[in-house]
């Protein structure tokens, strides 16, 4: 059975982490209340049963700014939307009680508390927060969190916590295996083998978390053979053309980053500047979005050398069903997003396990729970690589990874790159600490 690509916790954290970097420091409170309402009404008609709560906490108004978290929990909303327009589940209507925690501890903390404790959800759907000190809490009280973005090791480390992208650690109260996460090379092995590429430049700046993420992708890219150029950019004054030239002189056939995303756009206008030719410009399952034209307006070559790896289904591919449902269902949104998508995804998750729930005695956190946990993995009709949450002792020293793979192209938008349960490789897993 194909496998889910299981370094992509340490990529979403990575990501993150690099966009606070612009940041400034500390965390504050949410600028608006907590609770955004209810997206159903506040009482069931006569005769009608009581809705389903769920609960969304995003990091909407944090410290990143914009809608750097929102993707998940738009495409989970536009799920419930049309579920509850064609008679909910079972009959019930799901009411989505939303949460913006702000981006920090404090607030997500409060997060928790009002949905578990106040409005009695009986699960969590599409998590997306910069800093989830909750999740111990939502652990102890058995609330099921599907198909949550894993910024941070809180779902490599906590029962009843399910990622979007499953997860074989042991779950004990410690991050993955004794504090160790795992993550796998078949990224870099796909260039290798697909695209002929020996020659990877990683650019990152001189800041902890940017320095720590790129010194990961330079040890993956070693492990498959590739000859690594490293270029590191002042933080505080980046210069991105010396680093495009430096990159194009030394013959690289990828260039991946460890910077933000404002940083990528000036990253790829300067390698256009300077005439660098790259087989892939290698982005992440954060960038997969239909903003492009905008964010890399100044930089043609590059934008149409943009590639997106991750562990769904490309959202701009609507040859494929459950795409097309996904597309349909959110015509009326600006943009379109791969965290949209995976949003859209687990809600359909937690939609599945609550109608087989209804079907042996009702929906409850424990038969939910249940559900989740089952050996069998998942896939949300075919948008993910199956994802599953059987522990193992020991991490494996090696893993069968599959990947989806898009790349932009100017008038088409994201392509597909061949079918992602088949893009598959057997690869070395590498510890990293979270």
């Amino acid at each position: 059975m194909p496998r889910r690509r299981r370094c992509r916790a340490a990529e979403t954290a990575a990501a993150a982490l690099l966009l606070l970097a612009g940041t400034a420091c500390g965390s504050r409170l949410p600028e608006r209340d907590f609770e955004q309402g209810a997206r159903t009404p506040a009482a069931p008609a006569p005769g009608r049963a009581a809705p389903l709560a769920v609960g969304i906490i995003t990091s909407a108004t944090s410290p990143v700014g914009g809608d750097a978290f929102t993707g998940p929990r738009d495409g989970a909303e536009a799920y419930f939307e049309r579920l509850n327009a064609r008679g909910g589940i079972d009959g019930r209507r799901v009411r989505v009680h939303l949460c913006d925690d702000g981006g920090s501890g404090v607030g997500n903390s409060e997060c928790v508390h009002r949905l578990i404790d106040g409005h009695k959800v009986v699960a969590l759907v599409a998590t997306t927060a910069l800093n989830y000190a909750g999740a111990a809490r939502v652990s102890r009280a058995g609330v099921p969190d599907i198909g949550g973005q894993p910024i941070g090791a809180a779902y490599d480390t906590y029962r009843h916590l399910y990622s979007i992208y499953g997860s074989s650690a042991p779950r004990n109260g410690k991050p993955g295996w004794n504090g160790k996460l795992y993550g796998g090379t078949e990224v870099y092995r796909y260039f290798k083998r697909e695209h002929g590429a020996r020659t990877a430049a990683v650019v990152s700046y001189n800041q902890a978390a940017s320095a720590a993420y790129a010194r990961l992708v330079e040890r993956g890219l070693k492990a498959e053979g590739y000859r690594v150029v490293t270029e590191e950019l002042d933080f505080a004054l980046p210069n991105f053309r010396a680093a495009a030239a430096d990159l194009r002189q030394q013959g690289a056939d990828l260039v991946f980053d460890a910077v933000d995303s404002h940083g990528n756009a000036r990253l790829c206008q300067a390698m256009d500047a300077v005439g660098a030719r790259v087989t892939a410009k290698v982005t992440n399952v954060q960038n997969w979005s239909s903003t492009v034209p905008d964010d890399y307006r100044d930089a043609p070559r590059c934008r149409n050398a943009l590639w997106a790896t991750g562990s769904s289904r490309n959202y701009d591919d609507p040859s494929h069903p459950a795409v097309k449902e996904f597309r349909d269902a959110t015509r009326g949104l600006a943009t379109h997003s791969q965290w949209q998508l995976e949003g859209w995804a687990a809600a359909l998750w937690f939609t599945d396990a609550a109608r087989s729930c209804a079907r042996h005695g009702g929906v409850t956190r424990a038969c939910l729970d249940a559900f989740m946990s089952r050996t069998r993995a998942y896939t949300a009709h075919g948008l993910l690589l199956p994802a599953g949450f059987t522990p193992r002792a020991k991490p494996p020293a090696t893993h069968r990874a599959c990947l989806s793979v898009a790349r932009w192209q100017d008038g088409r938008g994201w392509v597909s790159q061949g079918d992602m349960n088949r893009t598959c490789f057997t690869v070395p897993q590498l510890p990293y600490s979270p």
